[in-house]
């Protein structure tokens, strides 16, 4: 039997354990776990973690995804007194959990590491399919539009996004972040004319930037917003003049970066996920 909720944050018995998991956002209501008991991801895995350590486990993301956000390496760390080997962390967690989420890795780790506070980088990738009817296999997995995009375009803006800016054009009213200035490693657009790819790199993100940043891309590719538009809209930093936010179906939480002393690392974008192929 599960027993009550218990702190065991500090508690010198307990053993920190780190996963990486990936799942499907369009068959949950985002990661965070809800009052009401809505279908989160959140919620799935600490039932299933719960019924392996006989006791409840909090668990703590690297970031919270929002509702249709799929990830394909998101990190949790988790504190537990229960004596399992890693598979049980795995295989016996694995088999407890619904369909579109599974855990891909557990190991253990100092009881110092915190899986969100550790973390100095984030990667995504947005995938956008361009077809004038949209792929029933592709839906709730592909953002999708109808009109042809001018590719040459958007990579000239995505290559603007690069360095440290104040992205409050990108970012939603909700955001409940400090500040609206993050630095973006790396904003890469690639993949093929049917099938784009959006990578951004960055050491954090604003809640619905990337998803706000792709539609304002979008709105470049199809000629309703100039490269010099684009540059005015992360000089304005308002979303007051932006396009609107584009649709989660495409967007995936692909890797978490941590200093190598904590023996975390999280594996490239797997090739399913339309990584291959020559640059556009």
């Amino acid at each position: 039997m599960i027993r009550p909720s218990e702190t065991i944050e500090h508690r010198h018995d307990a053993q920190r354990w780190a996963l990486t998991l990936a799942y499907d956002g369009s068959l949950f209501y985002g990661w965070q776990k809800q009052a009401d008991g809505t279908a989160t991801v959140q919620t799935a895995l600490e039932q299933a973690l719960s019924q392996i350590a006989g006791t409840q486990i909090h668990t703590i993301a690297a970031g919270r995804t929002d509702t249709g956000v799929h990830a394909t390496a998101q990190v949790v760390h988790f504190d537990t007194t229960a004596i399992r080997p890693q598979q049980a962390w795995v295989r016996g967690v694995n088999a407890l959990l619904p369909a579109g989420v599974a855990v891909c890795n557990a190991q253990p780790v100092d009881s110092r590491f915190h899986a969100r506070f550790d973390a100095f980088g984030r990667r995504y990738r947005y995938v956008l399919q361009v077809s004038a009817v949209r792929s029933p296999l592709l839906y709730g997995r592909a953002g999708w539009i109808h009109t042809p995009l001018d590719i040459n375009a958007m990579q000239q803006a995505a290559a603007l996004l690069e360095g440290e800016h104040d992205f409050s054009s990108f970012r939603a009213a909700a955001c409940q972040a400090k500040s609206p200035q993050k630095t973006l490693y790396r904003a890469q657009l690639g993949g093929r004319p049917e099938l784009i790819t959006l990578d951004l790199h960055g050491n954090a993100f604003l809640h619905h930037m990337v998803r706000n940043i792709m539609g304002a891309l979008v709105y470049v590719g199809n000629g309703r917003l100039s490269v010099a538009g684009f540059a005015d809209l992360m000089e304005a930093r308002s979303r007051l003049k932006a396009p609107p936010t584009f649709m989660p179906d495409g967007l995936y939480l692909t890797g978490v970066d941590y200093p190598p002393h904590w023996g975390v690392a999280t594996p490239p974008p797997p090739e399913w996920l339309w990584s291959g192929g020559s640059a556009l």
